[in-house]
């Protein structure tokens, strides 16, 4: 297991914390096992309960923007059913599973997974008042709905923004990490990017950003190389300043005592 004890962020704290969902802050078996089944198995019913609404139209155009291509609804069904049986982070499929997902929440169907430390994290780094967004594959729709619908409750309130492949680019290009920094008006070496996934942390790197890596306890794959690696979030927050109450320490929690 990667070490529990705090990691070192060098040249200081970060301006802001970018996180990724999937396997970093919620579990990546739920997005896999619950969600993506979910959307799946309704990807025609909802074109065909929506057909000639505006929604409906966005999807299609979205598609053929997408592909270069017109296509009508029989079309774009057979290329989303085919991107969502191969994972493909495309904007069209990633911006109708956040509207089949809504009304999942809606109706009480769906909620969101967040690992326990994740709560406390936002709420330390909210009140030492460092930036906390969220970059993900997901529509941003559907980002708000999973951290809205959660077991530990609406956490939108410990969030303050969020990116999506149509407002930064695709998570493996360097570009949508610069993207994201002029965004939040910081230089790179002042943002924290969070994730599991190698290929983005290289991207956040060669933007110029902090990079930490997190493996769960849960989860077998392979280590990422070249970055630290944490458990959880709760090394990555530092001591609690002077005169702030309230914040925690991370480094005297049940999980820092079993490591020792």
């Amino acid at each position: 297991m990667p070490d529990s004890r705090p990691v070192r962020i060098a040249d200081g704290e970060p301006r802001a914390v970018v996180l990724d969902i999937e396997g970093t802050t919620g579990s990546l078996d739920h997005v896999r096992d619950v969600l993506f089944p979910y959307a799946r198995a309704r990807l025609a019913p909802w074109l065909a309960e929506h057909r000639d609404t505006a929604p409906w139209r966005q999807i299609l155009d979205a598609v053929t923007a997408h592909t270069g291509t017109v296509h009508d609804e029989a079309s774009a069904l057979a290329l989303l059913e085919q991107w969502a049986d191969a994972d493909v982070k495309a904007a069209p499929l990633k911006a109708l599973q956040g509207l089949i997902w809504s009304g999942g929440y809606e109706a009480g169907e769906l909620s969101g997974h967040v690992y326990p430390d994740v709560p406390p994290a936002l709420e330390h780094w909210k009140a030492r008042g460092t930036g906390r967004y969220i970059y993900s594959s997901g529509s941003v729709a559907a980002q708000r709905d999973w951290f809205g619908h959660t077991a530990h409750g609406d956490l939108r309130p410990l969030l303050d923004g969020y990116f999506d492949l149509t407002t930064a680019g695709p998570k493996g290009h360097a570009n949508s990490y610069r993207a994201i920094a002029a965004e939040l008006g910081d230089e790179p070496c002042e943002l924290l990017f969070v994730s599991d996934v190698g290929a983005e942390l290289d991207a956040a790197a060669d933007a110029g950003w902090r990079t930490v890596a997190v493996r769960r306890p849960d989860d077998e794959r392979a280590p990422v190389p070249g970055h630290d690696v944490v458990a959880s979030l709760t090394p990555l927050l530092s001591r609690p300043r002077p005169g702030i109450p309230g914040t925690p320490d991370p480094t005297d929690t049940q999980e820092d005592r079993n490591h020792e």
